[in-house]
């Protein structure tokens, strides 16, 4: 529409875990319990209890992806059972082969249902069943090698040890973006005696160990805590050093090289933390020569090693837990501690920490009146407080860091500690991450091959293709230059699943974010070399074997300044018509993916473009839109609770532009979309609402006016249908589709253009009224509408008017309405509009330095700085307690109308407006008259409240004499009318007054006959003849005045005034 040519295609992502382990499961299922399967009774879940207030995360969604998505079934039978499948046509899928064969076209199909315009020659399965893609991965892998950006070495990494390999995050069911979070940790020696549990360890050294973010702080230990109840085992380290911690961070340190066998762990001695309760150890860098263990109840068995180090000085839990022993000698007794492994030890001051000294977690609980290491809610609230301000303001005062900032000193303390032995590098999951393989996952150091992402060079490169990214949000930007400062080595490499083999090491499968970088170039020429076969097994349109397609091959269609290979027997011709492809459609423009693949794999592809054309950025991508995740009826989506909707069911359900429509109306930002059924009915419904309008529209255009003088109101209407027409192209550019529809179709009314502006998002309607307008062709050759010029102040004098209307409407129920307050003895009949030529000084003062503040700082500062620039300016003394409240209703304004609420006059005659829509606000108000003044002839209340663009409208209850009109018409269905008169009132006024008694019947005012008695004391005594219903009558004159006296009412004509007797006649036509 905008006249370019555009490509987009859609490809099928089948490299992974995901289809090799479901089909692995199901040939397990067969044979484990026969075909078809007969699977034993489920037994029901024990609830896990929570021992501790959690701060949720309400982002997150209660259950796993896999979860929620298999609605919680436990084999994958039953899985594809529940989704519709038979015995007989589940079995087919224990074969790989059979799920990459059958489900690309059903997502085609579906596609194709919804409206999706994909170039499906295009379109291709990955893996190396495709061997024309295989090729394409395997050379890029082979130049990011010979680029030095693939490594081989012992990295942490996720791994499962059921599965024997790394666990990416596709390969999870719970965990995805969950990285090896690294621990410091401190061996803290058992002193001897050694307690009953390690007596045939008496001739090894032995250690508690504890996992601790923060080594600087060990300088602070006074004691270790131990959970009573917990379980946890001794075991033999592979130089005979014994360490005391939980099986699962021992099954962790397994895999770390801590053990003889990789993977087994020694276990000399299982025992309970009461076991070891007051051991005396002596711990790294503490003032103190010996200190003790001692109970901590809420120590968690899923984090760490279950032993932790005591720095009450800082750990807000550490202090509470520790004054609770000091002062309750019961609570000593109860675990077998004497009084010297608890009394002497008081917090040692460590680090200085900005408002809160250098014992900030004393400070913390005694400001918040912390009681007892009971009070978690509190505690957690204080270790928010101090925690991140103490580790990155914090300032060292031990006397070998004294002066040094927190965050500086961290790693030369860890380094000192790990060099002296007093402490090792150690790792575990960030969270629990669970493989697909139902297997939990540990850290492990495993041989594989990674890309070195994060190493300088290349950082600084893929920086600086992400300074020439539009990424349609800062929060997106943010996250990308946080993923680029942190990221580091990724494996590509493991064992098991489907993909494209290593070129260089076969036994290993390049890992699903790898493969997945550049396919984008692929897009440009798969048409012609797989014709749109998703395989590639069928002859190649231009007659290319994948055999052929070396990596010199692609050198040529890729790079430019690469020569013609000359050992290949592809005709010139032909591969030059492939990089003629390339080169016509590269880069990306738009490349649009979930939030949740900023931190890896659009990061990845960022990097991987910048590796393979690291000279070229013409080749670099150009945007990036990344949307959130999408919620149903407001939570997330799960088969297990019903809350689950397929695209197909939803285009039956709603059909492809219905569900179109309400997707696009769901949300723009990168927050979570919500699709909510009752609003896709509504939506629904309003497609047929506007298709009715389009046809009642068309079959009414004779009657439309046709002059070509347009009235004010149709220059506005003009003015903000060409404006729409602007903003809604700039919504779309920005894929801001809930505002596109807002502006382009639920505010538009023209129907050609609205048409048009809606095709995107629903083609299949816009396509069909664009038949039925006459049109030819497709509505798809069609170019954005051309808009004409926009009237900016014939905009604002709508504006202006929309929202006096809306004032004046508030207003007027704030006085009729029941209740406190002043209100008018009865409905209003008159009402005078106030408006102002100019602000009041002390407001001029405030507007002059909200504009000052506001260029000075690029912005608006906060109200303090606000208040504080304000309160020394004497003009605004008397009206201290106004000036905050007309400030934030002016930065409220300036929200909605940008600059101009800070003008000190407006744009246009605010008079004129009012006075021109004069009839209409007498209309809505439902008012007999209106009548404008300046607010410089008002009282004080008037002046205060009346600004420029804010008009202030009084109602007033004027005197009334009520004159009875009669319809003389037989079976009209009209009838007597008690009608009010007001002084000077005209018969138009009179007769639109009596009109509004009965819209049904009288719908102009021309259709009215009023009369009256030619002679009133005559005639009021004659019986009428209903055969001459006009005998006796005369019309009222067209220039009548009516006045009142003090109990009837006179008409004025030419200056003379008689009576009527109060009684008129109407005769509708």
């Amino acid at each position: 529409m905008q006249g370019k040519k555009c490509l987009f295609p859609f490809g099928l992502h089948c490299t992974g875990m995901p289809i090799k382990a479901c089909a692995d499961k199901l040939t397990r299922e067969i044979a484990d319990f026969g075909y078809p399967p007969q699977f034993p009774p489920e037994e029901e879940e024990e609830k896990e209890e929570v021992s501790e207030v959690i701060i949720k995360d309400k982002s997150k969604g209660k259950k796993s992806k896999v979860k929620a998505k298999t609605g919680g079934l436990k084999y994958q039978w039953q899985i594809m059972a529940a989704m519709g499948f038979k015995d007989e046509e589940i079995k087919p899928f224990c074969d790989v082969q059979h799920w990459l064969e059958y489900f690309p076209p059903k997502a085609k199909s579906d596609l194709i249902k919804m409206g999706m315009k994909a170039d499906w020659r295009r379109t291709f399965i990955t893996t190396d069943v495709n061997p024309f893609y295989d090729s394409f991965v395997r050379w890029q892998f082979i130049r990011l090698k010979e680029r030095n950006k693939i490594k081989f070495g012992k990295r942490h990494t996720i791994f499962s040890p059921k599965d024997g390999q790394p666990c990416m995050d596709h390969d999870r069911s719970t965990g995805e973006g969950v990285g090896p979070q690294e621990y410091t940790l401190i061996k803290l020696k058992v002193l001897e005696p050694y307690p009953s549990k390690f007596s045939k360890l008496k001739s090894k050294n032995i250690f508690l160990v504890a996992a601790t973010l923060r080594p600087e702080t060990m300088f602070g230990q006074t004691n270790i805590w131990v959970r009573p109840d917990m379980k946890y085992i001794a075991h033999e380290l592979k130089n005979g050093d014994v360490f005391v911690c939980t099986r699962r961070s021992a099954r962790n340190m397994a895999y770390q090289g801590f053990t003889k066998e990789d993977g087994k762990i020694n276990v000399l001695v299982e025992l309970v933390g009461q076991d070891i309760m007051g051991v005396a150890l002596s711990g790294p860098l503490t003032s103190y020569k010996k200190i003790y263990t001692l109970p901590m109840l809420t120590i968690k068995e899923d984090k760490g090693t279950g032993v932790v180090t005591s720095v009450p000085s800082d750990a807000p839990d550490d202090f509470a837990a520790l004054r609770d022993l000091k002062n309750k000698q019961p609570f000593r007794e109860k675990y077998g501690l004497k009084d010297e492994m608890v009394l002497p030890y008081d917090p040692v001051p460590i680090i200085d920490v900005p408002e809160f000294g250098n014992l900030c977690a004393v400070t913390v609980c005694e400001q918040m009146k912390i009681q007892s290491q009971n009070d978690k809610d509190q505690l957690q609230e204080a270790k928010e407080k101090v925690y991140l301000k103490g580790f990155y303001e914090g300032i060292m005062i031990v006397p070998e860091y004294k002066g040094q900032q927190v965050q500086a000193v961290k790693k030369p303390i860890q380094k000192k500690m790990v060099d002296a032995g007093e402490a090792v590098i150690y790792f575990e999951p960030e969270k629990k991450v669970m493989s697909r393989s139902a297997d939990e996952c540990v850290v492990a150091l495993c041989d594989q091959w990674y890309l070195e992402y994060g190493e300088k060079t290349w950082r600084d490169l893929a920086t600086k293709a992400l300074s020439n990214i539009d990424t349609y949000s800062e929060d997106c930007r943010r996250n990308f230059l946080s993923t680029l400062d942190w990221l580091k080595e990724h494996a590509c490499s493991r064992s098991y699943g489907l993909g494209t083999k290593l070129p260089w090491d076969e036994q290993y499968l390049i890992e699903s974010l790898s493969d997945s970088t550049i396919y984008m170039a692929y897009y440009t020429i798969a048409h012609l070399l797989q014709g749109g076969v998703f395989d590639g097994k069928s002859p190649s349109p231009v007659g290319i074997k994948p055999e052929q397609m070396t990596p010199e091959i692609w050198d040529y269609i890729f790079f430019k300044g690469v020569q013609f290979p000359k050992s290949t027997k592809i005709p010139r011709n032909v591969l030059d018509k492939l990089k003629k492809e390339f080169e016509y459609w590269y880069p990306v423009d738009l490349r649009v993916s979930g939030k949740d693949l900023v931190p890896n794999h659009l990061t990845y592809y960022i990097y991987n473009h910048c590796a393979i054309w690291p000279n070229d950025s013409s080749k670099w991508p150009k945007s990036i839109r990344a949307n959130g995740h999408i919620l149903l009826n407001s939570e997330k989506m799960s088969k297990s609770t019903g809350n689950f909707l397929s695209l197909s069911e939803a285009i039956n359900k709603f059909s492809a532009d219905g569900m179109r429509l309400a997707l696009a109306d769901a949300g723009d930002t990168m927050e979570d979309a919500n699709f909510v059924e009752k609003m896709a009915d509504a939506g629904l419904l309003r497609l047929y609402t506007y298709l009715e309008w389009v046809k009642e529209i068309l079959a009414t255009t004779e009657l439309m006016r046709t002059s070509k003088t347009l009235t004010i109101s149709d220059k506005i209407f003009d003015s903000e249908m060409n404006k729409a027409i602007h903003e809604t192209k700039g919504h779309y550019e920005k894929m801001l589709y809930k505002e596109a529809l807002k502006t382009g179709f639920f505010e538009y009314q023209f129907i050609r253009t609205q048409t048009l502006m809606l095709y995107p998002i629903c083609p299949h309607i816009c396509e069909h009224v664009w038949g039925l307008l006459g049109n030819k062709g497709s509505i798809m050759n069609e170019s954005w509408p051309v808009s004409g010029p926009v009237d900016e102040k014939l905009i604002q004098m709508s504006q202006y008017l929309i929202s006096s209307a809306h004032d004046f409407r508030v207003r007027l129920k704030q006085l009729t309405a029941p209740g406190k307050g002043k209100k008018l003895p009865g409905k209003p009949t008159h009402a005078t509009v106030w408006i102002a030529k100019s602000f009041p000084p002390w407001q001029v003062t405030v507007l002059t330095s909200l504009k000052t503040l506001y260029e000075k700082n690029n912005g608006f500062p906060d109200n303090k700085v606000i208040a504080a620039e304000l309160k020394d300016k004497k003009e605004l003394d008397k009206y201290k307690k106004k000036v905050m409240p007309f400030v934030q209703a002016t930065k409220d304004n300036f929200e909605k109308i940008g600059s101009k609420a800070l003008q000190l006059a407006m744009d246009f005659d605010e008079k004129e407006v009012i006075t021109i829509y004069h009839q209409y606000l007498v209309t809505t108000l439902d008012l007999e008259g209106l009548d404008v003044k300046f607010s410089d002839d008002g009282d004080g209340k008037i002046k205060d409240d009346c600004t420029p663009g804010k008009p202030y409208i009084v109602y007033r209850i004027e005197t009334s004499v009520t004159v009875q009109c009669i319809n003389p018409q037989a079976y009209s269905g009209l009838f007597e009318v008690a009608l009010p008169v007001f002084e000077d009132d005209t018969k138009v006024k009179v007769l639109t007054r009596l009109m509004k008694t009965d819209r049904s019947k009288m719908k102009d005012t021309k259709q009215i006959k009023l009369m009256m008695y030619s002679d009133f004391d005559k005639n009021s005594r004659t019986i009428p003849d209903y055969n001459n219903i006009e005998k006796g009558l005369v019309d009222v004159p067209e220039n009548v005045i009516f006045n009142l006296t003090t109990d009837s009412v006179l008409m004025q004509t030419n200056g003379q005034k008689k009576e009527f007797g109060r009684k008129l006649f109407y005769i509708v036509k």
